[in-house]
């Protein structure tokens, strides 16, 4: 595909500043940039890279001002990164889509399969199970006994969607994805551990993605509930009966115990852990590697640290922890100092 400037600048609502006519034919980060790419700038720390990159048209925020010239053509729009995922998934959308079923794919008889669904080799559709118009399965990908897939959905090569579970429309699941394994429920008896059967299932809503190795597990009775908009990274892991909010993001390798109750729209910093039977209020927000032992049901608040505290907290209190040691021996010569004090009025009396 070939577009200019002006063409990009009017689909995504911007103010070309330089050459309309630049011809776009690829994307670049902005320190790779070549002729004929588009990239952008929304992280200042990039900013040196704008006054050499070889990109034909960068596409900036409308509040950025330059501190030297510049030679390539600019876009100036409200959010600069919005626009570039707008662009990307443009992109996306044009390439064809893989369509048709393989004669390596196994169907069951019993399953039911939509229209202009693409069926990999090696892909499987157990008994009773519904795949919807336009998903594809990669290969590998599996289906179980009556589990339920929705409309454009993908699952990528080696994703698994055990029994009864269900997935919604315009998901996409990333390789090695594993939806409704039995939830980690075990009895302790003087012999050892009898396994409490997991009866419940999983239920994804629309527009949901799942990383690379993600594991949702399946609830011990009822549904493990990934509401709509949902977006989880690599190597998530979410135990059984938890339920997570719209819109709420986790970054790789956050683990969340069972049972607990995510709100909407909540952000997770890489391996945040969060302790079992908790209420997570709407909105809140976790740095990375914090460990929320309770419940925060208020919401809309920022916390770090483990135990997890506020982070303006933790930031006094980190401040307090990097100065331990000098703290510590000024502590020490105190105690001496008081100890001499105790001797010299113990020999006067």
């Amino acid at each position: 595909m070939k577009f200019t400037a002006r063409q990009i600048a009017q689909y995504v609502n911007g103010t070309v500043e330089g050459d309309n006519n630049a011809a776009i034919t690829t994307f670049s980060k902005i320190e790779e940039g070549v002729e004929g790419a588009i990239t952008f700038l929304a992280n200042p720390k990039y900013e040196h890279f704008i006054y050499t990159t070889k990109a034909s048209v960068v596409l900036v925020n409308n509040d950025f001002k330059p501190s030297q010239e510049l030679k390539v053509t600019l876009i100036r729009v409200p959010d600069a990164y919005e626009c570039i995922a707008k662009l990307l998934q443009l992109y996306e959308q044009s390439k064809p889509k893989h369509e048709g079923v393989s004669p390596l794919a196994f169907v069951a008889p019993t399953a039911k399969v939509g229209r202009d669904v693409y069926l990999a080799p090696f892909a499987v559709v157990e008994e009773g199970a519904e795949v919807g118009d336009g998903a594809q399965l990669y290969p590998h990908a599996t289906v179980g006994a009556h589990a339920k897939i929705g409309k454009n959905t993908i699952l990528y090569a080696n994703a698994v969607v055990y029994h009864d579970c269900v997935i919604g429309n315009n998901c996409i699941l990333h390789s090695g994805c594993v939806i409704g394994a039995d939830g980690f429920g075990f009895a302790p008896t003087p012999e050892g551990y009898d396994k409490i059967p997991q009866i419940g299932i999983v239920t994804i809503e629309d527009d949901v993605e799942l990383g690379a190795n993600t594991c949702v597990d399946r609830s011990t009775m009822g549904t493990t509930l990934i509401k709509r908009g949902v977006k989880l990274d690599n190597l998530v892991q979410i135990a059984h009966n938890v339920v997570v909010g719209e819109n709420t993001v986790m970054s790789a390798q956050c683990g969340v115990a069972g049972s607990t109750k995510i709100g909407s729209w909540c952000m997770f910093g890489g391996q945040v852990g969060i302790t079992g039977h908790a209420v997570i209020g709407d909105k809140t927000r976790s740095g990375a590697q914090a460990g929320i032992a309770g419940s925060i049901p208020k919401g809309n608040t920022t916390i770090i640290g483990s135990p997890a505290i506020d982070w303006k907290r933790f930031a006094r209190s980190h401040a307090v922890f990097r100065n331990l040691p000098d703290l510590s021996k000024e502590v020490y010569a105190l105690r001496q100092e008081i100890d001499e004090l105790k001797k010299q009025l113990t020999q006067k009396q």
